[in-house]
C-alpha cells in the first residue's frame, strides 16, 4: 500500500511543503546562477523515469559553457564556477528537482535518473532500478554517491526496490541529511563529475 500509494501522496505534499519553504534560497541561488553562468542559471535534461520513459529533468546549473580555442567544452573541473561548486557542495543544486517530483516525473527518494543512453547496457538485474519513479536521494545516495563504483550503484538501486518501505525511506532521509552536513561523495575522485558507465 506504501509503494503504490502513499508513497506519491507524500512525495507530492513534502515537494510542495519544501518548494514554498526554500522559496527565498531558490530565488537567491536562480539570482547568483544567471549572472555567473551569463544568463542560464537551469540545467535542464532528459533522463528516463518510471519504465524507462524519458522525462526532461531541471536542476541548477553549475558549470558554465566555456570552450576551447577549437570549439569544445573544457574540462568539467575548469568550467564548475565558484558559485556552482558551492551549490554542489551544499546540494543546494539538486532543489529544482523539487518540480519533477511535484508533476510525478520523480519521487523524493528513489534511484537516481540517469542518461538515456545508458539503457542498452544494463543487465537484466540493473533494469528493475526503473520500476519506481527515480529519486532526488536514494539508497545508493546514501552509501557513497559519486564516491562508488557504478557496480555498486546498481546493486544498491536494486535493493532498494526489492526492499522499499516507509522505514527505509525514513533512514535514507536521516542520512541525506547528514550527508549533506559533511558533503560526502559528492564528486569522484579528482573529477567534478562522476565517470561515464560504460557497461557491464
Amino acid at each position: 500500500m506504501y509503494k503504490q500509494v502513499f508513497k506519491r501522496l507524500f512525495d507530492f505534499l513534502i515537494a510542495l511543503v519544501a518548494l514554498i519553504v526554500l522559496s527565498p534560497i531558490f530565488i537567491i541561488v536562480t539570482i547568483l546562477l544567471f549572472v555567473a553562468n551569463q544568463g542560464k542559471p537551469f540545467f535542464f535534461q532528459l533522463r528516463p523515469g518510471k519504465g524507462e520513459k524519458i522525462f526532461k529533468i531541471v536542476k541548477f546549473k553549475t558549470m558554465n559553457d566555456r570552450k576551447d580555442s577549437d570549439g569544445n567544452l573544457l574540462h568539467d573541473s575548469e568550467r564548475l564556477t565558484a558559485v556552482g561548486a558551492f551549490v554542489r557542495k551544499t546540494s543546494l543544486d539538486e532543489i529544482p528537482q523539487l518540480i519533477n517530483v511535484l508533476k510525478g516525473d520523480m519521487s523524493l527518494i528513489g534511484p537516481r535518473p540517469l542518461l538515456p543512453q545508458y539503457l542498452p547496457l544494463y543487465s537484466e538485474t540493473q533494469k528493475k532500478r526503473h520500476e519506481m519513479r527515480p529519486g532526488i536521494t536514494g539508497w545508493a545516495q546514501v552509501n557513497g554517491r559519486n564516491a562508488i563504483s557504478w557496480q555498486q550503484k546498481f546493486e544498491y538501486d536494486v535493493y532498494y526496490i526489492e526492499h522499499v518501505s516507509v522505514l527505509l525511506d525514513l533512514k535514507i532521509v536521516f542520512l541525506t541529511i547528514s550527508k549533506v552536513f559533511k558533503s560526502e561523495g559528492i564528486n569522484a575522485a579528482d573529477s567534478a563529475t562522476t565517470e561515464a558507465f560504460k557497461g557491464n
